[in-house]
């Protein structure tokens, strides 16, 4: 019904480029930002390294270097979000599933390089809430993984073998 607009597949045709180059566009974007932050979390730990320590039992630069670390990640995890290719259900699935990840992801990063001293009770349970929540979600919206069959001996087994 829809394709008997005049123009519409057109227009569909445009948006589709443009979504395109969108992605493309971010891609480069983020790769730089991830490559950025690579580098400064390689001149980090190398500058604690050779100058002050890497001194293990320092709270504040252990925060600081996990905080680097998850800014890294979640650049990169933002990145394979949008390079999820189009499929229909599935795409959106794996969309969502990311994004979600990427909630989690800096919500944790947050938890990594929160200074307990100056945080209240409200705050602390806003971040366990958010973690809460998008954990549930993401349980939910996780998809039927099945494992795989595995023999008496831990070897697999094949479909066909399993039936047997």
């Amino acid at each position: 019904m829809i394709k008997n607009i005049p123009g519409f597949l057109k227009l569909a045709r445009a948006f589709d480029l443009f979504e395109e180059a969108a992605m493309v566009i971010l891609t480069l974007c983020i790769t730089v930002v991830a490559c950025v932050g690579l580098l400064h979390v390689v001149v980090a730990v190398i500058r604690m390294a050779l100058g002050a320590g890497l001194d293990p039992t320092s709270p504040a630069l252990l925060q600081a270097i996990f905080g680097m670390f998850f800014t890294v990640l979640i650049a990169l995890e933002f990145k394979h979000s949008i390079l999820v290719m189009p499929d229909g259900q599935a795409h959106s699935m794996a969309r969502m599933r990311s994004v979600l990840l990427i909630g989690m992801m800096a919500t944790v990063r947050k938890f990594i390089v929160l200074d307990l001293n100056g945080v209240n009770v409200q705050e602390m349970a806003a971040l366990s809430g958010a973690v809460l929540a998008l954990g549930i979600v993401y349980w939910l919206v996780r998809g039927k993984v099945t494992p795989p069959l595995v023999d008496g001996s831990g070897g697999l087994l094949s479909a066909s073998d399993a039936e047997h």
